[in-house]
């Protein structure tokens, strides 16, 4: 089949002016995409596609949920844009909204554009807040494509802009599959891990530390879930030093994890929480921090230096409104955890048992990883860190004729569809994924 005429002139318009992020140009042979419902898309040569990468693990809600798409068409009829110094209705009840659901008193919100600038905000209120500069994040995340934010990154997404002085220093999380710590099991990952960063806070000096950031459940860095022991241990150390504790949310926030924040699973309250992504389902761009009391009340009476013309843009916060009302009224976080529960994880973990390219399975809801090997024995990554291989291009391309819009990363492949999934798309994808790993298979030391 071949691109219709409208595709092979939109793919051709592309190529001639469009500049794709983390790319480069010359090399790139993007898809057409012409339409989407629901958890499937459409190319531009007619074929549907389940969509398991949700995109970038934003469209939480689904495509073109008809709620959602309402409420933007009823805003723009009636606002399309506000200045971000007046009130508006829409950003008001985004804001309630959101607030409700945090964990703890984040109940005030400071909206953004997205994932990034709420990183970089959230950074930029702690530095101010403490009076301090550094900030501590792990090394495995990713926080934003800004200069604060992947400078944050501890993927080699940072190596090209990072040059020693923004004030960074990484340090190893949690990760028992590839422990840093010679660790047996997880209770000895929690407890070693815990001990690296509190000499890492010792020997940089506390005093000098403004915050530590941390995704509650790293996203594209390979969906490691930590203990709530490690979580509370993090809390404990912050409150120690005084240093500030920031959620990143961006991914795995808005029912990714079957909760509304993933932090929610380990019984711990944050400093400041940033999201995106998911708050609106990418509908239309918008991120925000979510601030607690104490931080809150530094910028009482000290303006606080910082913002953004867009900020609670009124077409995006009726977006959010409407996504987090129907994800309530419609039973959805609830839905992402069911699904993650009794047919993504088993599922998952039967198709480990069958296929050696398998080392581990790991996640919840509906946010996994499949790490994928070429030795099972010696855990050797099917695809080096940082970069692909011919195996995981073939799995991509066998995914793809399976019917599957599939998330790669590295070695791994990630199953993330949108949390309306139902049972019968989700065992949809497991049969395609189980297709597809043949591939990966065939390039195992199993299968000389």
């Amino acid at each position: 089949m071949t691109l219709s005429d409208d595709a092979a002139r939109t793919y051709e318009l592309d190529r001639r002016h469009v500049f794709h992020s983390w790319s480069a140009q010359a090399h790139l042979t993007p898809t057409v995409l012409t339409a989407a419902e629901g958890c499937y898309v459409w190319d531009g040569e007619g074929n549907r596609l389940l969509d398991f990468s949700s995109m970038m693990v934003n469209t939480n809600i689904g495509h073109q949920h008809p709620k959602v798409v309402a409420a933007i068409q009823a805003q723009a009829a009636k606002m399309c844009t506000v200045a971000p110094h007046f009130a508006n209705d829409a950003r008001s009840e985004a804001a309630r909204l959101i607030s409700e659901r945090t964990p703890g008193e984040l109940d005030t919100i400071f909206f953004t554009n997205g994932g990034a600038d709420a990183v970089e905000h959230a950074v930029r209120m702690a530095r101010l807040h403490t009076g301090r500069y550094k900030v501590l994040t792990r090394y495995r995340s990713y926080h934003g494509g800004t200069e604060t934010a992947v400078n944050l990154t501890g993927d080699p997404r940072r190596w090209p802009n990072d040059h020693g002085n923004a004030g960074v220093v990484h340090f190893f999380g949690p990760f028992l599959y590839r422990s840093e710590f010679h660790a047996q099991d997880e209770a000895q990952e929690t407890e070693r891990a815990l001990t690296h960063l509190a000499r890492t806070i010792e020997m940089e000096g506390p005093a000098t530390i403004a915050a530590i950031v941390l995704e509650s459940v790293p996203g594209t860095a390979g969906i490691m879930v930590p203990t709530p022991e490690y979580m509370r241990g993090v809390r404990e150390l912050c409150d120690r030093y005084g240093i500030v504790f920031i959620a990143d949310e961006v991914m795995s926030g808005f029912g990714r994890t079957g909760k509304w924040f993933a932090i929610q699973h380990f019984d711990v309250v944050p400093d400041l929480l940033t999201f995106a992504k998911g708050v609106n389902s990418g509908y239309v761009p918008l991120g925000g921090v979510a601030i607690g009391p104490a931080i809150a009340a530094t910028f009482a009476e000290r303006p606080y230096p910082g913002g953004l013309t867009y900020s609670g843009h009124p077409l995006a916060a009726a977006a959010a409104v409407a996504t987090i009302t129907a994800m309530h009224e419609e039973g959805i976080v609830d839905n992402a955890l069911d699904i993650g529960t009794r047919v993504l994880g088993p599922g998952l973990r039967e198709l480990a048992a069958r296929h050696p390219s398998v080392g581990e399975v790991r996640g919840v809801g509906v946010f996994w990883a499949v790490e994928l090997v070429r030795d099972r024995a010696t855990r050797e990554p099917l695809a080096p860190y940082g970069g692909t291989s011919p195996a995981m291009t073939e799995l991509v391309a066998a995914c793809r004729a399976g019917g599957m819009l599939p998330f790669v990363n590295f070695n791994r492949l990630h199953v993330v569809p949108p949390c309306v999934i139902s049972e019968a798309e989700a065992k949809e994808g497991l049969a395609i994924l189980d297709q597809a790993l043949s591939v990966a298979d065939a390039h195992t030391v199993d299968a000389r």
